[in-house]
Order: C-alpha cells, then sequence, then structure tokens
C-alpha cells in the first residue's frame, strides 16, 4: 500500500480460479466490466484501475455458501451441486488497493467503492470485506471525533474505569413525562450514561421535541443539585433535515449527545451532522448482523466501524460479552480494541472512539469485559442488569461499581459479595457470572 492507494482486504469463494477471480473483482470496483469498453486505455487503467497487491488460497469448501445463478447460467460446474454448481469450491484472501483519486473525499463513494457490487459478482460464491487499511493522507479528508474517548469521559466526570450507563426500558409506550421521570430515577441511582432505544425515535406518544424537553429538564435539575453531569443519548434519528432540528433542539436543552441509528440515516448524514453539531455522537449499529453475521459474506466490524468512524461518531456499539446476541466473545472483544486502535497513524490515540457494551450485561459480565478492554475506556450498558436488580435500580448500579473495585483488587466477584449485599443479590437473581 501507499500513500495514495487503499487498502481492502476480502475473502473470497469461487469454483473458478481465485486469480482470475480478484482481477475481475479488481477491474469491477474502479474502471473496468466485463469486457473492455472504448475509452479504457492503457494509461487509464494505470492510473485508475485497482491492483492486487497479494492473494493467500485457503482451505476449499466441498460446498458452496451461497448460491450463484450466474455460475449455473456460465455451467462452470457440473450438473449436481447447490444451483448446478460443484466443487471444489476454493478460497482466498486477497488484498486490493485502490487509488485514492478514484474517491477523492467522498465517503459514500468510498463505501460503494470498497463495498459496492462486488458481494453480487457471479464468480463468487462467498465474499466478505475484512479489513480496510487507510494511510493517513485519506485520514485526512474527512471527520474525526469531536470528542472520543477523552472528551465523553470528561464530559460525564468520570477520569477512570468504565462508564456505568443504561437504557431506557420500557424500550417504547412511556410518555414523554414518563420518560424523563425515569431519566431522573435513573440520575439519581448514580449512572454516568442513559441512552435511548433505537426504536424509540418520534414515537406519537412521546414526540421527540417533548421528550428532549423532559429528559434534559431531569438531567439539568440533577446537575444543579449534585453537580453531575449524566450524559444523556437522545435518538435523533430521522429523515436529514429533522436529525439536524434535532440536534439544534437538543444543544439548546443543554444537551451533550445524540444517538444516530447508523445503518438508516447514512454515511453522507451522520458525516453532515458531525459538521452540523459539537455533540457526542453515539454510533449504534443496528441492523450489523445483516451484514457481519454470514462468515462467507458481507463486512467485518473494523471495516464497517472505520468508514463510520470516518464520518466522525465518538461512541461504536459491540455487543456484550455472554450477551444475549449471537456473535460470539472473541469477535466482541476484537471489535471493542478495534475502536480503541487509532484508525491510520499509531501515534494518534486521539483518533480513537469509546466501544459501547451492552446487551445482557449485568455485574457478573463486567470483569470478562475489563480482562477484554484493561484500561476500561469503554460504555457498559446494562438495561435489565440495572432496572430489574431485585433491590431496586440504585442497587443495581451499586453491583456495577462493586464488581468494578472487586476487578481492580484482584477479587473474585464471590468473595467480594460477602461484604456487598447489591453484588450478591445480582448474582444470586442473574447469575452465575459467566468467565
Amino acid at each position: 500500500m501507499t500513500l495514495d492507494t487503499l487498502r481492502a482486504t476480502y475473502l473470497i469463494e469461487t469454483p473458478l480460479d481465485p486469480v482470475r477471480v480478484a482481477e475481475v473483482l479488481a477491474g469491477e470496483q474502479s474502471s473496468g466490466t466485463f469486457v473492455r469498453v472504448a475509452g479504457e486505455t492503457d494509461a487509464l487503467r494505470a492510473r485508475s484501475r485497482a491492483s492486487v497487491s497479494s492473494l493467500h488460497e485457503l482451505e476449499p469448501l466441498p460446498a458452496p455458501s451461497l448460491p450463484s445463478a450466474w455460475l449455473q447460467r456460465q455451467r462452470a460446474a457440473g450438473p449436481t451441486g447447490l444451483n448446478g454448481q460443484t466443487g471444489p469450491f476454493r478460497r482466498a484472501r486477497i488484498e486490493v488497493d485502490f487509488p485514492l483519486a478514484n474517491i477523492g473525499r467522498n465517503l459514500p463513494t468510498l463505501a460503494a467503492t470498497v463495498a459496492g457490487n462486488l458481494f453480487d459478482l457471479g464468480e463468487t460464491t462467498g465474499l466478505r470485506l475484512e479489513r480496510l487499511q487507510l494511510p493517513p493522507t485519506l485520514r485526512a479528508r474527512f471527520e474525526r471525533p469531536r470528542h472520543g474517548v477523552a472528551g465523553t469521559r470528561a464530559a460525564a466526570g468520570v477520569a477512570e474505569g468504565p462508564l456505568v450507563g443504561t437504557i431506557i426500558k420500557p424500550n417504547v409506550g412511556l410518555s414523554a413525562a414518563e420518560t424523563g421521570a425515569l431519566v431522573a430515577e435513573l440520575c439519581r441511582a448514580g449512572v454516568d450514561f442513559i441512552k435511548d432505544d433505537e426504536c424509540c425515535g418520534d414515537p406519537e406518544h412521546a414526540p421527540i421535541a417533548d421528550r428532549i424537553r423532559a429528559v434534559m429538564a431531569a438531567i439539568r435539575s440533577h446537575r444543579e443539585a449534585t453537580g453531575k453531569t449524566v450524559i444523556m443519548a437522545v435518538n435523533i434519528s430521522d429523515e436529514h433535515d429533522a436529525m439536524l432540528r434535532h440536534a439544534e433542539l437538543l444543544q439548546r436543552e443543554g444537551g451533550c449527545c445524540a444517538m444516530v441509528s447508523l445503518n438508516w440515516t447514512g454515511h453522507a448524514s451522520v458525516q453532515a451532522l458531525r459538521r452540523h453539531t459539537d455533540l457526542q455522537l453515539h454510533g449504534h449499529r443496528n441492523g450489523f448482523g445483516m451484514w457481519a453475521r454470514h462468515p462467507a459474506l458481507g463486512i467485518a466490524f473494523q471495516p464497517y466501524a472505520a468508514m463510520w468512524r470516518l464520518a466522525g461518531v465518538d461512541h461504536m456499539h459491540v455487543h456484550g460479552l455472554a450477551g444475549k446476541f449471537a456473535q460470539d466473545d472473541d469477535e466482541v472483544r476484537e471489535s471493542a480494541r478495534d475502536c480503541l486502535t487509532p484508525l491510520a497513524d499509531p501515534a494518534d490515540t486521539a483518533d480513537t472512539v469509546m466501544p459501547a457494551f451492552s446487551s445482557g450485561q449485568w455485574a457478573g459480565t463486567l470483569p470478562m469485559t475489563l480482562a477484554a478492554v484493561p484500561s476500561g475506556d469503554l460504555l457498559f450498558m446494562c438495561g435489565g442488569g440495572i432496572l430489574a436488580h431485585p433491590m431496586g435500580t440504585a442497587a443495581g448500579v451499586t453491583s456495577l461499581r462493586q464488581a468494578w473495585a472487586a476487578w481492580r483488587a484482584g477479587e473474585s466477584l464471590q468473595a467480594a459479595a460477602a461484604n456487598a449485599p447489591e453484588l450478591r443479590a445480582a448474582l444470586a437473581f442473574f447469575g452465575p457470572a459467566p468467565h
């Protein structure tokens, strides 16, 4: 990779020669199509065509991961197997370098280049974008996190350890006034961070303008009484212009953080929001499994997050360890570490985002989370783990603080629980703690 190229790593699967298929991919995503066309001179290809920089073949598979009607039409294989395809289905990991001149300063074009029509290539029975490597010259063209780890800590007044957070529950159904009352209760319980659910945007029973005013009144009241600012990530996801209006209202009401459903608002809108507002941008990845869950298709977390980081988000969801979703724990750990790795320059430690752990989290999952991120630079968000604690909401928060203290002291949760009734109750109710 040079300073004027972007490198993407892919896993490809095909019954054809992987070398040929890699070249098809490189051409399709830059200057080429399925035949050479007028105007595609050698000079143009040298300037604009993507190039395959490496190819490492892996163990083949006896059956295809995905169907391809193109292969069936081409009779590339015999008459048996899925859609007329027979093995072996050869797999290879390839690296492709794309000229930066093709992309310019256009984030949607960058996404379309590295993650566009290539997923539909008929020659493949599997294709997955695994990694992006960005030169500093490309990183400098796009947005940076306005707050990131350091700014989020400063806003919450938490100098070390995880930020303890929770989610508005019930997900939807509460009126604006009821939401404000719940936020006040959560502030009194001692949380650092509260977020809306992704399904609560601008419902009829709690219009977003009313909800913003209600929750920010509770936040301001708590700050005036205690000096503590609780960060509230209000879900402002909406049509582009409406989202900007919601952000302006949130800022006028003293808010410091907005939550955005990334996949449904789009790179360009999030990028514009970053330029429009000084709010922390809490990136919610709902829908990510659609891109990432199949091992032979889609986009892994690192390139997915890299593109959103180029849009300027400050936080990224990574799901939770031993949680309720399909990702295995190693994937969650790696995602969190990716968030805390600078995008282009290893020395640029400000170019990181705070990983947000959630989904089935409680005091018992905190030690394994801290083992994955020993710096404690993370949002640890518990819905039921706080709101369903048998001793109440405040006890749920206390159980998390006790788990953090035990981990820091090198003490097991079971030993710490002997003198920590809130932690003891959490272990009895939610436990046993996973390892």
